[in-house]
């Protein structure tokens, strides 16, 4: 059912944790199959130079989580924006259909932390980027801490 390479991620997740006093949070949930997706960032010179996540979910939701901070570590903010569902899931060797959600998830919490940390800093958020945290405050739940 699963890759050997999600299942390596599920069983040894990297950046596994919270960082506190956070550059940006992103938080997305799933309320058709309860998982819930937090990641952190802290952005040094226009670079995400740590990312760490925490995730209420199955072994796919949290390899992809796992896989999202190993894939946008280092990376420019808008190239870290560029991380899609895709990539995550051609990394992890391919996810069952039934769980190609998380993979999104994965990416729109990103993409959430990065908005946070740009509305934080006063920064311009590119017309895209305020598209897809419209749709992500649409379709996904996610409580307010």
């Amino acid at each position: 059912m699963y890759s050997e390479k999600v299942l390596e991620h599920f069983r040894n997740p990297r950046n596994l944790g919270r960082i506190e006093n956070a550059d940006g949070i992103g938080k997305v949930g799933n309320p058709v199959c309860g998982d819930v997706m937090k990641v952190y960032i802290r952005v040094k010179g226009g670079k995400i130079a740590d990312i760490k996540f925490e995730t209420f979910g199955c072994a796919a939701a949290i390899a992809t989580s796992s896989m999202i901070t190993e894939l946008a570590r280092g990376k420019k903010i808008e190239d870290a924006l560029k991380v899609s569902r895709d990539d995550i899931s051609s990394e992890l060797g391919g996810l069952p259909p039934i769980k190609e959600h998380c993979s999104n998830l994965a990416a729109d919490a990103l993409a959430e932390a990065i908005h946070d940390y740009l509305v934080k800093r006063k920064l311009k958020v590119p017309a895209a980027l305020e598209q897809r945290h419209a749709q992500v405050s649409r379709t996904h739940a996610h409580d307010e801490e």
